[in-house]
């Protein structure tokens, strides 16, 4: 049998919460800095790590957005999209579903269309250079307004070949999903799968899970492992089969642990959850370290590693051919390991 690691980096896989501007690793930043002009507080790669030190959700995002201003055109969108397929396609991700925060990057003077194709551009690329399929989902800042929300769906139309599905992420403090349900009913009505954040250990965590999958009727949960706190929720998205988009190394830094727990737990109830990075160039892990994290924390051995990257399928936005076909490499790289 393969080790694990290297069995947990090769498995195929989807990654389904990955935030694009997350992946902005230190040294494509000082890169596009020079490219761009924009003088850094930082003068080395040590520097920039340096302050990567987050105790919850909020501190996180006051270093996150500040880090952003080095993008500035679509060259610049192209190339961090495209550094992270390269990284992703190294550690088994045959299929990507990538979250953008256009309001971000909107809201200081970077026109949409720029971002977006930029993005675009990347995902292209990628299968044809990579073979790994890639999608857009537009994700809506909940610490901005709700119509700056609607606004921003109304600029993603033209664009809508592009991006399979919108989200909400962002300081959920104070800024329910409710606030959103506006928006969230126009996007489905203009042909957008849905899904939201609802991090962990937040104020009114279940309540808003219970929001999302009860009143909006989200496709997929973005965290979401406070779902725990209620059996009957818990028996819903099992019986609906959504998936849950599970941050293992993330979650470390923003609690105590990294809910190897309730992950582990949901999945033995019948719960799709998956593995995923989300931010990695801030957490360290990309989708096969988390892998590997949650297996060393969990005791899990390559059967249940298989089981997520199946997961990963069954929660993916995908037609049932695409997806029965990756599934059947799943189980085909598991039985040449073995």
């Amino acid at each position: 049998m393969t080790d694990l690691t290297t069995f947990a980096h090769g498995l195929p896989k989807a990654e389904l919460h990955l935030h694009l501007e997350g992946t902005l690793e230190p040294e494509l930043k000082f890169a596009l800095a020079a490219r761009n002009g924009v003088e850094l507080a930082q003068k080395t790669v040590e520097e920039v790590r340096a302050t990567y030190d987050f105790t919850d959700l909020t501190s996180f995002l006051a270093v996150y957005y500040p880090a952003m201003d080095v993008l500035r055109t679509a060259e610049d969108f192209h190339d961090l999209a495209w550094a992270y397929l390269q990284r992703a396609a190294a550690e088994g991700v045959v299929h990507t579903e990538m979250f953008f925060d256009p309001q971000a990057h909107t809201s200081r003077g970077v026109p949409f269309d720029d971002v977006v194709t930029g993005y675009h551009r990347a995902v292209v690329r990628a299968g044809r250079e990579l073979g790994v399929s890639a999608e857009l989902v537009l994700c809506f800042l909940r610490d901005m307004s709700a119509e700056h929300a609607m606004s921003t769906l109304m600029e993603a139309l033209p664009y809508k070949r592009w991006i399979i599905g919108v989200g909400l992420d962002s300081d959920e403090r104070g800024n329910p999903p409710s606030k959103f349900d506006a928006v969230f009913a126009r996007a489905r009505a203009e042909g957008f799968l849905l899904t939201a954040h609802c991090d962990i250990d937040q104020e009114g965590s279940i309540a808003n899970i219970g929001h999302v999958v009860r009143e909006i009727g989200v496709d997929r949960v973005d965290h979401g492992t406070n779902v725990v706190e209620d059996d009957a929720l818990v028996e819903l998205v099992a019986e609906r089969g959504l998936g849950l988009t599970c941050c293992p190394v993330s979650n470390s830094f923003v609690t105590e642990q990294m809910k190897a727990d309730e992950i582990v737990g949901l999945l033995s109830r019948g719960v799709r959850v998956t593995v995923n990075s989300d931010d990695p160039a801030y957490f360290g892990a990309y989708v096969g370290g988390n892998y590997v994290a949650l297996a060393e924390q969990a005791d899990l051995g390559a059967e249940d590693l298989v089981q997520l990257a199946v997961n990963s399928f069954e929660a993916a936005w995908l037609t049932p051919a695409r997806r029965a076909a990756y599934i059947a490499q799943v189980h085909e790289y598991a039985a040449a390991a073995r």
